[in-house]
């Protein structure tokens, strides 16, 4: 027989609804959960974040810094919350950020800026679907009126088309002010594609997502055309400092960037990075993002040169960084304190906390690819990252 949960229809969202599911719980699998139950925030501001509240997970928070980036919305020193319970992590992207540091800081640009729903239409043949393509063109003022009358801050941008068979594939590519924005951009969609079907006769169905938007999933299309924000982060490193910090050298890391990409091409990998998920995650837990868009916004081009001089010019970009300093778990108690440690929370931040994510991506780089060429790699694992209770 189920047993459901226990709730409380009347409020959910307080310490003796929590206390009750985790004596529910004890019961049914003899575990206290006592550090579960210990938090200092508070249940009633939870509405929209969670179901079946019952406690936390304490995740340990290390900050990694100064980390110097001279971006367009992000600049000077910032001292970077990484929540993670992965050994050496923090040590290694605080070394990334020293060497970038005595380098002269990370540049950070964003190039492109949009969050899309992907729906589909079928049509009897493949020329009426063609024609509906047209049609999608030529009344694209009214769409964007329909679908912006549900949103404050989305703005449609344009409707991307593509063909198969007798499906037309879309990508409506929205702006999102300092929100992730996939909420906003399925509520306007579903608005857009509800006045589209009263408009236009001959659509046989249509679905509101037909997963051409890879929500949470990483793709060749989001690499190319981007999901969230387009981010370069880029460095000039002299070689005297790549000796002195790193033990290694500026010939010998390009070197090994050509075995990586080599040995990256061979196993099928969608991009060349070594592990921008390590710091990209740790970030998103600390600040209160969708931790399952790690699987977009961890993807990442790496391109490294060694210049006439000896320097090394390297950068990464990121091409779905899907990150927001409002809403979503961004308002939580120690998310927001997070986000209020480098200045990213609330209106018209969005963009900064991209440009730093995207500059501790590139420390955390820097600082792995040259503890593997100077055969640190497992040292420092033997004196971090070891913790056997």
């Amino acid at each position: 027989m189920r047993t459901p949960v226990p709730r409380d229809r009347e409020n959910d969202y307080t310490r003796d609804a929590a206390t009750l599911r985790r004596d529910f719980l004890a019961e049914h699998s003899g575990a206290p959960l006592e550090h579960v139950g210990h938090y200092s925030l508070d249940p009633s501001s939870l509405p929209g974040n969670i179901e079946h509240f019952t406690g936390v997970a304490q995740v340990p928070i290390g900050v990694a810094g100064p980390l110097l980036v001279n971006g367009e919305h992000a600049q000077g020193e910032f001292y970077v919350p990484l929540a993670t319970a992965e050994g050496t992590l923090v040590a290694s992207y605080n070394r990334g950020m020293k060497l970038l540091h005595e380098a002269g800081g990370v540049t950070t640009t964003i190039t492109e800026d949009h969050m899309q729903r992907a729906p589909s239409f079928i049509f009897p043949s493949a020329r009426e679907a063609r024609a509906f393509g047209a049609w999608l063109v030529e009344r694209f003022d009214d769409i964007k009126a329909v679908a912006e009358s549900t949103t404050r801050s989305g703005r449609l941008k344009d409707i991307e088309q593509y063909s198969a068979s007798r499906i037309i594939y879309t990508r409506f590519n929205y702006t999102t002010g300092d929100a992730a924005g996939q909420n906003l951009t399925g509520k306007a969609t579903q608005a857009a594609c509800n006045w589209i079907v009263a408009e236009y006769p001959g659509i046989e169905q249509y679905f509101l997502e037909s997963n051409f938007a890879t929500d949470k999933k990483t793709s060749q299309v989001n690499m190319l055309h981007t999901r969230g924000k387009r981010v370069v982060a880029e460095a000039t490193i002299p070689d005297a400092l790549l000796r002195s910090v790193m033990k290694s050298s500026s010939e010998l890391m390009f070197r090994a960037r050509q075995v990586s990409n080599l040995g990256g091409f061979m196993s099928g990998v969608n991009n060349n990075g070594a592990h921008s998920a390590n710091g990209i995650t740790a970030m998103f837990i600390a600040t209160g993002q969708d931790v399952a868009n790690v699987a977009e916004s961890s993807s990442a081009f790496v391109h490294a040169e060694l210049r006439p001089n000896g320097d090394y010019y390297y950068s990464i970009t990121i091409p779905s960084l899907i990150v927001a300093t409002y809403g979503g778990g961004t308002g939580l108690a120690t998310q927001r304190e997070c986000l209020e440690l480098l200045g990213c929370y609330g209106d018209g931040k969005v963009r900064k906390l991209a440009e730093i994510v995207a500059a501790t991506v590139l420390c955390g780089e820097l600082s792995l690819g040259s503890a593997i060429v100077a055969e640190e790699w497992v040292t420092a694992h033997d004196a971090y990252g070891r913790n056997r209770p």
